[in-house]
């Protein structure tokens, strides 16, 4: 995962200088430990992408569309969206588990509901049963999916931060990729169910993990001091910032301005309920862009190919499951690669111009993914069907650059500490209602007009531009107080500044040979 040293690349120049230049993930045992508690918490984004494709594979088993009568249509769409439903539900409750219990509480509850729905939903009998299962795994997700990307971000080494929480989202790719290949390995399985019902019990393989392990994984040291817990938190950003060192520069740093970051919080914010949300300026700022980005992550055409691959083979003419299936595998690793690619670029390159290069990119692929399939609808030919393959792939390159990184890592960095589990959980509603459309919509559109309802995502993706271009801040290189500060306005990075400011005095920068020999 890359990150760069000092004050050049990935780290703020205002303490750039506090980092040990020879101190870097592959070398450092504490930084080692602590990335693979991060790797714990990544694998809650795998197991979401996971159910996405796996329900992708499914509809292309015939064994699974035989064993709950081929459902269609309204149907179908209940399928795909009763687990949106199901986080649904859970969503007005997560911020409260995650900021009242902490971050590895959640993630805890959450795991525990997703083992005992998946165990549900490999045992089903009937398609209630099934439907009732994947309401659970929805309702359990919602918990581990709230509180896994705000520890990340709160825990990360500072170079490293935010290519780790871009990560997080990215990796929802990896669970796909398993999913895509082991409904495509279960299909050649006889008249069995075991051919869906092997892939429903993986699906619990990382919950699993994460039962076992999670109490050993660190808690968020700025959780920890909004508790009153300040030993604690300035033990935990020791032992994984500085080998121990509680008189470390960075440390000390790191710790004065969360703590000041919160005690100014306490002072000025005299509520912190939902309306704050929206109380200030600042704040409507941030919901502004938090909300758009979240229908934008699901409208921008990706939910065609996400959850109804096999409806848009079928409007240009590949019907066969196993070449379906064959695609949708070597689409999800095609995915990975670009989402971690653009993950490991978000401090070098900039929020701002991902996402324009990631709008514009998809605007245009997916007018020829559109040209084609209206080629092909009107003559058969082959090549033109050929060609809506190579520009899904495109498109969906084009996409992950921006919105699969970039979604949640931005959205929890903008926020402040006192807000950021609310406000997660408002993004997390939007993409719901926003999925909940996907599935029940696109399938009968797809049915109803075929390509011609492609025509209706140029539009709002041409929409997605204007927006971006106008609204998106740029963050990078910035800590997660100061890009709170940034929003809000330098009233509050004025408050915070000078109680850092004494502390940062006390400490000098790295030997000047030091840093000559990185």
């Amino acid at each position: 995962m890359g990150g760069g040293v000092t004050g050049t690349t990935g780290v703020t120049a205002k303490y750039g200088h506090l980092i040990n230049p020879r101190r870097k993930w592959y070398n450092n045992r504490r930084l080692i430990t602590l990335n693979a508690w991060i790797f714990l918490l990544l694998i809650t984004s795998s197991t979401n992408g996971y159910d996405g494709s796996m329900m992708n594979g499914l509809q292309s088993i015939p064994q699974w569309k035989n064993y709950f009568n081929n459902p269609t249509g309204g149907k179908l769409g209940l399928f795909n969206a009763i687990q949106t439903i199901g986080v649904l539900a859970g969503l007005p409750f997560t911020p409260y588990v995650s900021d009242g219990l902490g971050r590895r509480s959640a993630i805890f509850l959450g795991a525990v509901i997703m083992c005992i729905a998946t165990a549900i939903q490999t045992a089903s009998q009937s398609i209630w049963m099934f439907i009732s299962a994947r309401f659970l795994i929805g309702f359990g997700l919602t918990f581990a999916a709230n509180a896994a990307p705000m520890l990340i971000t709160e825990i990360s080494y500072p170079t490293y931060r935010a290519p780790l929480t871009s990560a997080y989202n990215s990796l929802w790719y990896s669970g796909a990729i398993v999913a895509a290949w082991t409904t495509f390995g279960t299909f050649k399985i006889g008249n069995s169910t075991l051919a869906w019902r092997i892939p429903s019990a993986l699906q619990a393989l990382p919950s699993v993990a994460q039962i076992i392990f999670i109490w050993f994984a660190p808690e968020s040291p700025r959780w920890l001091i909004s508790k009153g817990r300040n030993e604690q938190a300035l033990k935990t950003l020791a032992y994984y910032h500085a080998d121990g060192d509680r008189d470390d520069c960075l440390v000390k740093y790191e710790f004065e301005e969360i703590k000041a970051a919160i005690d100014f919080d306490r002072t000025a914010a005299t509520d912190i309920g939902w309306k704050s949300l929206f109380s200030t300026a600042g704040n409507r700022k941030r919901m502004r862009i938090i909300i758009a980005l979240a229908f934008f992550s699901q409208w921008s055409g990706n939910g065609l190919v996400s959850y109804y691959l096999n409806k848009v083979f079928d409007t240009i003419g590949i019907s066969d499951p196993t070449i379906q299936l064959l695609v949708n595998g070597v689409l999800q690793i095609w995915n990975l690669f670009w989402a971690l690619l653009a993950a490991s670029m978000v401090d070098k390159i900039g929020r701002r111009i991902l996402f324009m290069t990631s709008v514009c990119g998809m605007i245009i692929f997916f007018t020829l993914q559109t040209a084609c399939s209206a080629t092909f609808a009107k003559t058969q030919d082959r090549g033109a069907a050929h060609a809506v393959i190579a520009f899904i792939f495109l498109f969906y390159a084009s996409y992950d650059l921006a919105f699969t990184p970039l979604i949640i890592s931005y959205t929890v960095e903008i926020l402040p500490f006192r807000l950021r589990a609310k406000g997660f959980t408002v993004f997390s509603f939007a993409i719901s209602l926003s999925l909940i459309f996907n599935q029940y919509v696109n399938p009968i559109a797809l049915d109803k007009i075929g390509w011609k309802y492609y025509i209706v995502y140029i539009c709002w993706l041409s929409f997605e531009a204007v927006f971006l271009w106008f609204y998106v801040v740029e963050t990078k290189n910035r800590t997660l107080e100061e890009t709170a500060a940034l929003f809000d306005g330098h009233e509050d990075k004025d408050q915070i500044t000078p109680t850092v400011q004494k502390k940062d005095d006390m400490c000098d920068s790295l030997d000047e040979d030091e840093v000559a020999n990185v």
